[in-house]
């Protein structure tokens, strides 16, 4: 019998794992599409990471009613909502390119992060039921981990080659990536929607009230904060690092090449987190965490600082005037190599700022990890922040804003993360 369970819910594994994809999928469409917003309708570098702000916003309205609605309406169901909210928010993207609106592309982010938030809510703990929870639960979680990676390495790929000439960039070029995203958000939700799932986690009501909440913990409510600045960080430096490259009067490799050395940034996270899997019963999240934010500066200062001028080989993928793709060696300023390093250090920082903050919280796991969604928000506000340093500075200037990120992810894992109150019983 057990046997046939296990087959039973291979297929709604199968779909929770390229869900978990997809969130990365659109998601990291946004920031790449910057350099597309700044070329149709001549917008700054702040104004091009607006639909990366909306997306992330969407996380501060939705963080802790997605959590709600799973307790009240399962898996299932909201996992459907999830996935019709996000076939809308593309489909909007899709009319900002027809109607050649930049409020409407917005707004299609917008919508696309409701539905990014939801599927993140459900999307873990609904693999971890569907593998029965232990080792395997843990094991389709790193599976769909990893390929929400790549998804990530892609996308900035496909719109930089998809784009080609920086001068020429509409939202239209973009069409095939959204066209493709909405066909599997069409077709996971039709399967899901015959397929048996299992729902042990719908919330009766007990009427029971906490005294307390997480916000009484101090190391908690640093780690909330570290989670806000730890997102802005992962978030803001390829994508400010696109928006370099691809611009004529700075980087001035193209779109295509620039989309190539940002995906590699997101190749380099993917290097990171199974690094990470791999060390992670030997080394503590304090020391992970200390080492990667300690390195994160160094980097970080190494790019602003190295002249423009000075450039490395890197093989790339490039496009030529009939449109054909090839992979090639291509000199790019040393800034973004340093830049593109830092992946390696924002792969292991998500893990180790949430066991931190949640340690010794007890019964107030689950509402803490609410508000941990909340906080994703800060991969739209420091990004935009950094953008408008960009505008009103350099593109490297704007980088003290990913430093001071780093310093007090530094601060939070060497000092800040110790409980200091063991006097709440939380049990």
């Amino acid at each position: 019998m057990e046997s046939t369970n296990q087959k039973n819910y291979t297929v709604p594994i199968i779909m929770m794992i390229i869900l978990f994809a997809m969130i990365s999928f659109v998601t990291n469409l946004a920031a790449p599409m910057g350099v597309v917003l700044k070329n149709q309708f001549g917008a700054s570098n702040f104004l091009g990471m607006l639909g990366n702000f909306a997306n992330f916003a969407a996380y501060a309205f939705m963080g802790i009613p997605a959590g709600k609605l799973l307790e009240k309406i399962g898996y299932k169901k909201t996992a459907l909502a999830a996935i019709a909210v996000g076939f809308i928010g593309v489909g909007i993207q899709y009319l900002s390119g027809t109607a050649g609106s930049f409020a409407v592309y917005v707004l299609g982010a917008f919508v696309a992060g409701f539905s990014m938030c939801m599927l993140n809510t459900v999307v873990n703990p609904m693999l971890n039921t569907l593998g029965g929870g232990g080792n395997k639960g843990n094991q389709l979680i790193q599976v769909g981990g990893t390929l929400n990676s790549l998804c990530a390495t892609i996308v900035p790929m496909m719109v930089g080659a998809l784009v080609g000439e920086v001068t020429k960039a509409n939202i239209t070029d973009v069409y095939p990536v959204m066209y493709m995203a909405m066909g599997i958000f069409l077709t996971i939700f039709v399967v899901l929607y015959f397929v048996n799932i299992p729902e042990p986690h719908i919330a009766k009501s007990t009427g029971v009230k906490h005294a307390h909440s997480p916000w009484a913990f101090r190391h908690f409510v640093l780690g909330a904060v570290g989670i806000f600045v730890y997102v802005g960080i992962e978030v803001g430096i390829p994508g400010t690092m696109n928006l370099f490259l691809a611009d004529p009067n700075a980087g001035g490799v193209g779109a295509a090449t620039a989309g190539f050395v940002a995906g590699t940034y997101w190749f380099l996270m993917l290097i990171g987190r199974t690094i990470g899997a791999a060390i992670g019963g030997k080394v503590s999240s304090k020391t992970m965490l200390t080492g990667a934010s300690a390195v994160g500066i160094l980097l970080v200062l190494l790019a602003m600082f190295s002249p423009i001028t000075s450039t490395v080989s890197m093989p790339v993928i490039q496009t030529n005037d009939v449109g054909s793709i090839s992979l090639g060696m291509v000199s790019v300023p040393i800034n973004a190599l340093y830049l593109m390093l830092c992946g390696l250090c924002t792969s292991v920082m998500w893990g180790g700022i949430f066991n931190l903050a949640v340690e010794g919280l007890g019964k107030y796991v689950a509402a803490a990890s609410g508000i941990f969604m909340m906080m994703v928000c800060g991969g739209g506000i420091l990004p935009l922040i950094q953008n408008a340093i960009a505008d009103a500075t350099t593109y490297m200037t704007s980088y003290w804003v990913p430093i001071a990120g780093f310093a007090y992810l530094l601060y939070y894992a060497l000092i800040g993360s110790k409980n200091v109150n063991q006097d709440i019983p939380v049990e």
